[in-house]
């Protein structure tokens, strides 16, 4: 926002729109096309390790698919009761169209999009507007990714992830390695946000989401509640929260929607909708 004053005033009405396109929903006067997302993965590799394989790529792309298809194996572990009709199918696929690498110098890479630049030594974002771009490379700071919301620069529109948090082989590693990593970036891609609201028992402007005090890590107990009001049973097995790759399975009824909204005509990735 500091870069582009812009931002807000277009994500305020990317709320306006996605809350216009949830009551034409409930009303039953949307039609879900059938959304396939062309892939690009820039890889930016110093070491052999970081020079990813095709079969660790294609991994991550096999597990996006049955994440957001709810294919998943593990998509009928528990949830709670209270929540157990939430559980969705959002419906949209992907499909690797081209792998870009790159060798560098750069020991690791921060969150100011360098990797997204070749004139600061990364890779430029392949047809951003019709494209999902995702570079994988060696992030600073503990970092397993980032994403870019709707609305923002195409020039940098896409997905970053450390590569060791990339897929389910190679040098992806636990408890980062079943490629959710992948699942929560490509969330915020589609303008979901955390589950925990980003502040204490904030709001992720979806309402069949539960409020969270703050994000859960590792794997809670069965039965873990918040200290919001009326003390629900967190979701802390979505995509959306901070747990390892073994402990998410799910997003909702409601993060499709808003999911879907942004692929609808006049929405910010309306370019992807054939």
């Amino acid at each position: 926002m500091a870069a582009d004053p812009s931002l807000r005033d277009k994500m305020n009405a990317l709320e306006q729109f996605t809350n216009q396109y949830e009551e034409k929903a409930k009303r039953g006067l949307v039609q879900q096309a059938v959304i396939n997302i062309p892939v690009v993965v820039n890889v930016l590799y110093r070491t052999a390790a970081e020079n990813i394989s095709l079969a660790q790529i294609q991994s991550q792309i096999d597990v996006l698919n049955r994440d957001f298809n709810a294919t998943n194996t593990d998509f009928n572990s528990y949830i709670p009761a209270a929540y157990a009709n939430i559980k969705a199918n959002v419906g949209v696929t992907f499909t690797l169209q081209t792998v870009v690498r790159k060798a560098t110098n750069k020991r690791s890479w921060t969150t100011n999009d360098d990797m997204k630049r070749s004139s600061r030594g990364g890779i430029n974002p392949t047809s951003p507007t019709n494209t999902l771009n995702i570079w994988v490379c060696t992030l600073s700071n503990s970092i397993l990714g980032y994403a870019q919301f709707p609305g923002g620069s195409s020039a940098t529109d896409g997905v970053v992830i450390l590569n060791t948090a990339f897929g389910t082989t190679g040098s992806a590693r636990a408890p980062f390695n079943l490629g959710r990593t992948g699942t929560h970036e490509v969330g915020h891609w589609v303008n979901l946000r955390h589950i925990w609201g980003d502040a204490t028992c904030g709001n992720d402007q979806v309402a069949d989401t539960p409020p969270h005090n703050t994000a859960n890590y590792g794997c809670p107990a069965q039965g873990h509640r918040s200290t919001c009001t009326g003390t629900p049973e967190e979701l802390w097995m979505n995509y959306m929260d901070y747990t390892d790759d073994r402990c998410m399975y799910m997003f909702s009824a409601g993060q499709k929607t808003r999911m879907l909204a942004v692929f609808a005509p006049g929405g910010p990735r309306a370019s992807f909708n054939p």
